[in-house]
């Protein structure tokens, strides 16, 4: 059978993905892509809108899978840890699908209305575990960013070497949810957190 009798958008999705993940999402072409199917590059374009649609394809599974993997990890748990399942979660995500967790990091344009849901479900999630703290309005999303930020830049340091010493990364990693979550719980005093002098 030749490759082009069983080809379709969902293998064209999994191979770009695959090649994402191998290479780099940056570093994904269409004539890569192509190659690894065995087929030539105009074929893609019964399947495909382009790269970009290709881009966007894969954003849309990775948000997705990111959500799913989130939710997953904090069915059943609530508080502090809720909170260290997730980024575990979220940390393991990036590292087993680096070319989709990049591209889940963009963000989506107003009229794309499956990626926008797709980045609602990670945002309602981490929400949700951030519930029980009490936090409304900017105080909840200062929160958030904060929980993002310790999440993504360690596996961003991982994931370009940055860490050359060989003290135990995963015991770092916990020592640094533990930091967040003492000073979200420290700082945390009716619904404001406290401000820096």
């Amino acid at each position: 059978m030749s490759p082009r009798a069983n080809l379709n958008r969902e293998r064209v999705l999994l191979t770009a993905l695959e090649l994402a993940d191998a290479h780099g999402y940056d570093h994904l072409t269409l004539a890569g892509v192509a190659a690894a199917l065995g087929i030539r590059l105009p074929s893609l374009y019964n399947h495909v809108d382009g790269l970009p649609g290709l881009r966007r394809d894969i954003a849309l599974w990775g948000t997705r899978q990111l959500a799913d993997e989130l939710r997953r990890a904090a069915v059943g748990r609530a508080g502090s840890d809720a909170i260290v399942h997730v980024a575990r979660a979220y940390r393991t995500f990036a590292h087993q699908h680096p070319g989709a967790y990049t591209a889940s990091l963009q963000h989506p344009s107003p009229e794309d209305v499956q990626l926008n849901a797709a980045a609602g479900e990670v945002f309602d999630v981490v929400a949700a575990v951030l519930r029980p703290y009490n936090l409304q309005g900017d105080d909840l999303i200062h929160a958030m960013r904060g929980l993002r930020s310790v999440m993504h830049g360690f596996v961003t340091l991982e994931h370009v070497g940055g860490f050359g010493m060989s003290v135990d990364r995963e015991a770092s990693f916990e020592r640094l949810l533990a930091i967040y979550l003492h000073g979200l719980e420290s700082s945390n005093t009716g619904n404001h957190l406290a401000k820096l002098p």
